[in-house]
């Protein structure tokens, strides 16, 4: 993927106040609603947000510490990503007949007790996004790099990391709407 760092960030700000958005009009269900699991073996729409949550635990503080350590690069006004950060981030885009990706037990939510306070997580982890999104803007996206969650030898660049980020909130929110069986248009 091949784009300027502007159009990045514009496109990245705008999927993530979609998100906060989504999250808003899903604080308006019942807790029983958000609770429901299409199946026994599905996640409810809370779990799907938990699961974003605790992934975000992960990724704001590195990306924050990442445009701090490298604020006095000059911006680059192009980004390229690189074949493992554009794999990756793809990979977490929903599509049609999505492919199940393992999760990690650590960032399984299956069985917590989660209520309200969960959506109110996400929201506030969102508009960190946000913040870090604007910060961003004063460093090179493509020198700034960012450990992956499964093992820290692997780093992406800042713009895919935050790609990454953005495009798995954007696939667990879909999942979430399915699981509290509205239309994907409802919310």
């Amino acid at each position: 993927m091949k784009t300027t760092a502007d159009i990045l960030i514009r496109d990245l700000s705008s999927m993530t106040e979609q998100h906060l958005h989504q999250a808003e009009a899903l604080k308006q269900l019942s807790p029983d609603v958000l609770n429901r699991k299409p199946t026994p073996e599905s996640w409810s729409a809370l779990e799907c947000i938990e699961h974003l949550n605790l992934y975000s635990d992960f990724y704001l503080p590195a990306i924050a510490q990442n445009i701090k350590n490298n604020r006095h690069t000059t911006p680059s006004a192009l980004f390229r990503s690189r074949l493992l950060g554009n794999y990756f981030a793809q990979s977490m885009l929903p599509k049609e007949n999505m492919k199940k990706l393992k999760t990690f037990k650590d960032k399984d939510p299956r069985g917590s007790a989660l209520n309200l306070a969960t959506l109110e997580r996400f929201v506030e982890q969102q508009r960190s996004i946000l913040d870090l999104l604007h910060t961003a803007r004063q460093v090179d996206l493509m020198k700034a790099k960012v450990p992956l969650s499964l093992t820290k030898l692997l780093k992406l660049k800042l713009g895919d990391a935050f790609r990454v980020v953005i495009y798995h909130n954007q696939r667990h929110l879909v999942q979430a709407k399915r699981a509290i069986g509205e239309p994907l248009s409802v919310i």
